[in-house]
């Protein structure tokens, strides 16, 4: 080998050694805490595979700031101690420049004081923390709790003539939101709460609590919580020979098609609109819905669109804040993602500001059913 070619090939190894480290700089980090394992595991994994999707688009399109987007999921299996952890690791580790978080509100919880000495943005997939020095770091995709409380409450009050209704719930801050909303608001629909009863994820039985608030009269059970406890309660309810209907939160279809096949007509759910896609009339709302269905039916099908439509609200919201910004620091991320007034999702309109993290305050969700195992909005 000549020393011409010895010294070129040195020269290019020198070269290419020195622009590697360059290169991994052009990178925008997104992190994500999910559950991935645990109880909010149908959910998360849902939300993680939205904002994959999201992704694939956005790097198909040049990433953001002209920088490929990297996703670095940690499973925080559902728990808020191991949410700290992952959480830290990202942070030190990692170095990502925002988060797109999952549904576990205590994970995100416990972790917002990471976030705030961090500087580093997160928009989630729960509600928000509870502090005020938190907030000032965090944004949520989703409505406020009341909602899927209030959807609920106006069918009982003016489809049925029932009166005194249960609360059935988990201990998550979100569960324990609603809770407090059908407690406040309950009386407004002319209705009575005669059973608020708790129950752990993993619980196999539910049948005393229930058979509790029917004993004081209850003829329907708002179920609030995520996870394998919905079909349980189900079970229990047609296992005693109650004569109640179950409503519950939003979740996974998934989770909602064996709920059905026990439970029949006495079964109702809160749905975001993908997950009634089809009975939408024309509107701006519809339209991004579809094109976000568009890359996500190319690879997923039928599944649910629900939970990963957050998802990737969360992703284009990000997006759409950093060339507002025209920065990918995290502080004028943040800056930027409160002036996201206007800014069209797959679950509704998103009206951030200063003063509200919220984002949704218009209540988009809708109330359905599972006849023949077709989803089909209450009218």
């Amino acid at each position: 080998m000549s020393f011409k070619l010895l010294t070129t090939t040195a020269a290019l190894a020198l070269s290419a050694a020195l622009v590697a480290p360059a290169a991994a700089q052009e990178t925008y980090k997104v992190g994500m805490a999910a559950g991935l394992t645990g109880y909010a595991a149908t959910v998360d994994r849902a939300w993680r595979d939205g904002v994959e999707v999201a992704i694939g688009v956005l790097n198909a399109k040049g990433g953001i700031a002209g920088k490929k987007i990297e996703l670095i999921v940690e499973d925080n299996k559902s728990e808020p101690q191991e949410a700290v952890t992952v959480y830290r690791k990202m942070i030190s580790s990692d170095k990502v420049n925002v988060f797109v978080s999952g549904c576990v509100s205590a994970g995100n919880f416990a972790a917002a004081p990471l976030i705030v000495r961090a500087e580093t943005p997160m928009v989630l997939c729960s509600i928000l923390p509870q502090q005020p020095d938190h907030v000032k770091w965090a944004f949520t995709t989703i409505p406020p709790p009341r909602f899927e409380v209030e959807t609920r409450l106006e069918y009982i009050q003016k489809k049925t003539q029932i009166k005194k209704i249960g609360v059935l719930h988990d201990p998550s801050p979100y569960a324990n939101a609603q809770k407090a909303a059908a407690e406040k608001e309950a009386k407004d629909y002319g209705l009575e709460i005669v059973g608020v009863e708790q129950y752990k994820t993993d619980d196999a039985d539910l049948s005393v609590q229930i058979q509790k608030m029917y004993a004081a009269g209850a003829r329907a059970i708002l179920k609030i919580g995520l996870g394998g406890t919905t079909l349980t309660a189900a079970k229990n309810i047609k296992q005693l020979g109650l004569d109640m209907i179950m409503l519950t939160s939003l979740e996974d279809i998934a989770v909602f098609r064996p709920v059905a096949e026990v439970l029949g007509d006495k079964f109702f759910f809160v749905a975001s609109p993908a997950q009634v896609y089809d009975a939408l009339p024309d509107s701006a709302l519809k339209k991004e819905i579809g094109t976000f269905l568009e890359p996500w039916r190319a690879k997923y099908k039928d599944r649910d669109p629900n939970w990963a439509g957050r998802g990737w609200d969360a992703m284009t919201l990000v997006a759409a804040a950093v060339a507002k910004a025209k920065s990918t620091d995290g502080t004028k991320l943040r800056d930027a993602l409160e002036t996201m007034d206007g800014f069209q999702g797959t679950t509704g309109i998103y009206h951030f500001a200063p003063n509200n993290h919220q984002g949704i305050t218009e209540n988009p969700l809708l109330l359905a059913t599972i006849i023949n195992g077709k989803v089909q909005v209450v009218k």
